[in-house]
């Protein structure tokens, strides 16, 4: 068997991960908020904001986390076409629960719904990024961790989702976040655990791409969105300034007449 090694440079790639993790939870709950606070065409972008931001968020910790992931006696490589398509499952099925939330007008059943949906979306991203990993030896899973990490990816999500529909404080939001991405992390470091390798030695090279020639380059490109999206959104007035904003330009534009 394969020694695996999960934090090949140190303390770096584990915090570094649940910062991503956060960051995508803080700004994909501040959203939620905002689009539960609106109507029509309005809610609907905030929602798709909401949805890229959790799973651009999710993503990106996963392989950030896979930056310090090695494993002694083969190298490693990614295909390029299962990376990608595990981001757009991230993205696509977060947002199916999201919009859940946010249009549902059951609340507890769309939460219920929601959770569940994110949750498995969650899992299936994680674990079709691993079956991404090109690698010379065999990959074997422990069932019973496998199910504990997708347990954990339900309830995290459920438990973001409730949050976006309860919490409104930004300061609650901000420790609900800082919650929710440690919960993605214990869901992406338990699925790693879950993880045994049977080393086959082989000259032969790896199809696919190295981490710092796809995985790098991607990840960082996708944490500048998160930030520059923070910004935006930070930067956006809320529901209750917009209208704080009408009340008072009225007895000017009466004075005005």
């Amino acid at each position: 068997m394969g020694h695996l090694d999960h934090a090949t440079f140190g303390w770096l790639t584990p915090v570094l991960s649940y910062v991503m993790a956060s960051i995508g939870a803080a700004l994909g709950l501040r959203c939620t908020v905002r689009a539960l606070g609106t109507i029509g065409r309005s809610r609907r972008n905030w929602l798709i904001t909401a949805a890229s931001a959790i799973g651009t968020g999710i993503w990106t910790m996963h392989f950030v986390a896979m930056l310090g992931f090695g494993i002694i006696g083969t190298e490693i490589r990614y295909n390029v076409p299962l990376t990608v398509l595990s981001l757009v499952v991230a993205v696509a099925v977060v947002g199916v629960g999201v919009f859940a939330v946010g249009y549902g007008r059951d609340r507890n059943r769309a939460l219920a719904l929601g959770g569940l949906t994110t949750g498995l979306g969650v899992a299936s991203m994680h674990y079709l990024g691993m079956a991404a990993l090109r690698l010379h030896g065999q990959v074997r899973y422990d069932p019973l961790l496998v199910g504990l990490s997708v347990a954990i990816a339900v309830v995290a999500a459920t438990a973001a989702l409730w949050a976006g529909l309860n919490i409104k404080s930004p300061a609650a939001v901000a420790v609900a976040s800082l919650v929710m991405g440690g919960a993605v992390a214990s869901m992406h470091y338990t699925g790693m655990m879950a993880v045994s390798v049977k080393v086959a030695p082989s000259a032969a090279s790896l199809p696919g791409a190295t981490a710092m020639q796809f995985i790098f380059p991607l990840a960082v490109g996708l944490g500048s969105y998160l930030f520059l999206t923070s910004a935006f959104v930070a930067l956006s007035p809320t529901t209750g300034e917009r209208e704080a904003s009408a009340s008072a330009q009225r007895p000017v534009e009466s004075v005005a007449r």
